[in-house]
Parts: structure tokens; sequence; C-alpha cells
């Protein structure tokens, strides 16, 4: 078990993820400090009740299951903005939260192994596929690094990476990616994301 501040939003982290930020609450300007002085991990949490602005008398409630963000970059425009880009770490467990005084949320968590890493089954190679051509046409376009919606290295081979990364792109419900998120066999969640991808007519069936 660990102890670690929660940054709750309106989306659904998963590890390896891109998230960028930009943070102007002072409870989490204050947290944003102290995780670059530190070099430590918050937490990034869906909301399900609440909004990402604290406001008087606000309830807030979220899900059970996120992933932790470290710092990759940041830069401060402004003395009382900073600019962040996060990427995802491990998949985590609320045990228990409370909040402080300032509105910021503390977790005691459980950390949730790593998906295994598993080969694309030649069943599921189109979603793989279908990937790579996105990521292709994405440097093609000399997308800036700091502005690619996926961040390297492409572990396309791999199940849990694969999926992850739709699960990011898909236009999905917040209780769609949150299940996803949740979902322990990163085969399964592959298999789900390949579902989505037929509905949505990327790839044929």
């Amino acid at each position: 078990m660990i102890s670690i501040p929660l940054f709750p939003l309106n989306t659904v982290f998963y590890p390896d993820g891109h998230l960028p930020l930009q943070v102007f609450e002072v409870r989490y300007l204050d947290m944003a400090r102290k995780c670059l002085a530190g070099d430590l991990p918050f937490g990034v949490i869906a909301l399900l009740q609440g909004s990402e602005v604290r406001k008087p008398e606000q309830q807030e409630t979220f899900a059970e299951v996120g992933s932790m963000a470290r710092i990759a970059a940041w830069t401060a425009p402004q003395p009382a903005l900073l600019q962040l880009v996060c990427r995802g770490g491990q998949r985590f467990r609320i045990l228990s939260s409370v909040r402080q005084s300032n509105g910021l949320w503390l977790a005691d968590v459980e950390l949730i192994a790593a998906d295994i890493v598993l080969a694309i089954p030649p069943e599921l190679q189109d979603v793989a596929n279908a990937l790579g051509a996105l990521i292709r046409s994405l440097q093609e376009r000399a997308i800036p690094f700091d502005h690619m919606p996926i961040e390297g290295p492409f572990r396309l081979d791999e199940c849990g990476w694969v999926a992850n990364r739709w699960c990011e792109l898909l236009d999905l419900t917040q209780h769609q990616k949150q299940r996803l998120l949740e979902q322990p066999s990163p085969l399964l969640r592959l298999e789900l994301v390949q579902d989505l991808l037929i509905l949505a007519g990327v790839i044929d069936s």
C-alpha cells in the first residue's frame, strides 16, 4: 500500500498513455511542484460526479481504479500556470481517500500488476495493423512529438499496449473506457477493442 495525491479528471488514463495538463488551481499547483521536486508520481482517476475545477459545496466521487502519472515535461508560462506532459504508469486501486482542507484528495492505494506481455495472436493482428497505419499517418504529417496522441516506443506486438492505445483513441463513453481499464486480461481487452473497431468501421469483420 502506498499514499498518493489524486487528480480526478473527466477522462480515463491508461498505462503508457500521454496526458497534457494545464494546472492552475492552487491545490494542483502545490501537488505538481512537490511531484517535480521529489520526482514523485500522482494518481489520475476518472470523475464520476463533480467537476474538475473545485466549486463550493461540490460533491466529488470518482472511480476505484486509475493510473499513476509521472511528469515527463513541464513549462510555466505564467506564475500561476503549469503546463504538464504526463506519462501513464501502473494501474492502482483506491483503498481509502480523504480530501484535505485545500481540496486535494489523498488516497491509500494498492498497485495492480502490470499487464503480462502477450504477443498479438493472428486473429487480432488487424487491430495492431490498423494502429500501426494510424501512427504512420501521424508521422507522415510531421506532427510535433509533444502533440502526438501516442508516445513511443511503439509496442505494436503486445496485446496490452495496442489495446490501451485504441481505448484512448476510440470515441467511447467514460463508462466503457473505465471498464476496459479495469479488465485484467490484456488479451480479452484487445478482443473487446476489435469488436469496437468493427462496429466503428475501422476494420472489417
